[in-house]
């Protein structure tokens, strides 16, 4: 166990396969040429970080026509690099600085996409929404129940519930955000009420980063919904 550990740490400690995780996170695939330009590297080089995290189990890869994308090779990828990103030390001199940013609008700590689930602080307060309305309910360290009230809340939203026979974790898992410290909404449940939200243009992606941004209508609705302060 101790040898795999170190294994798979090894491989998150080179800058640039770190760069080339970052820029997974949002569950999208990339070409081999995007992430050597993300992470800086030479053609060549990208391709050795990138066979190395294949063979390590982090990501994936599947040709599509003359082109080999890379994606993350599960969700629980997405979590041990949140996980990471939470112990990330940052200066106190720099905290105050960083909660001034927090909502600011296009930022990733005020929202992001993580792993096709919804992160940051709107993330974050839409699930503690929840959680004090009693339509979500902790179910030990890392799921969530969805009692009878919350299944109809999700369901008049226009978000299908998915059937909690397999493991609570997958379905509604409990993520720690790493800009917030506090969890959000994560599995099947957390990526088809972000999926849903982008559906109704309450959010929407901005290109060429994690980055959400809330609509007029979604600040409108989300303030009749849940009561979120979002200027």
């Amino acid at each position: 166990m101790r040898d795999e550990l170190s294994v798979v740490a090894s491989l998150f400690g080179d800058p640039g396969r770190a760069a080339i995780l970052l820029s997974l996170m949002s569950g999208a695939a990339l070409p081999a040429g995007e992430l050597a330009a993300i992470a800086n590297v030479a053609p060549q080089t990208a391709s050795g970080h990138l066979a190395r995290l294949v063979e390590g189990g982090l990501l994936q890869s599947e040709h599509q026509g003359r082109h080999r994308y890379y994606r993350l090779s599960s969700a629980e990828v997405a979590d041990a690099i949140e996980a990471l990103l939470v112990l990330t030390a940052r200066p106190q001199s720099s905290r105050d600085a960083f909660n001034a940013q927090k909502r600011a609008t296009g930022s990733l700590a005020y929202a992001r996409t993580c792993y096709a689930h919804l992160a940051g602080w709107l993330g974050v307060h839409i699930t503690r929404e929840l959680e004090l309305r009693g339509l979500l309910v902790s179910s030990g360290r890392k799921a969530y129940a969805v009692p009878p009230s919350g299944q109809d809340w999700f369901e008049s939203l226009g978000v299908q519930v998915p059937s909690w026979e397999g493991s609570p974790e997958k379905l509604a898992r409990r993520c720690l955000d790493w800009t917030e410290r506090r969890h959000h909404l994560a599995g099947t449940l957390g990526v088809a009420l972000f999926k849903r939200l982008h559906e109704l243009h309450w959010v929407a992606p901005i290109p060429g980063s994690r980055a959400v941004r809330v609509t007029i209508e979604g600040k409108r609705r989300l303030w009749e919904l849940l009561r979120l302060p979002i200027g």
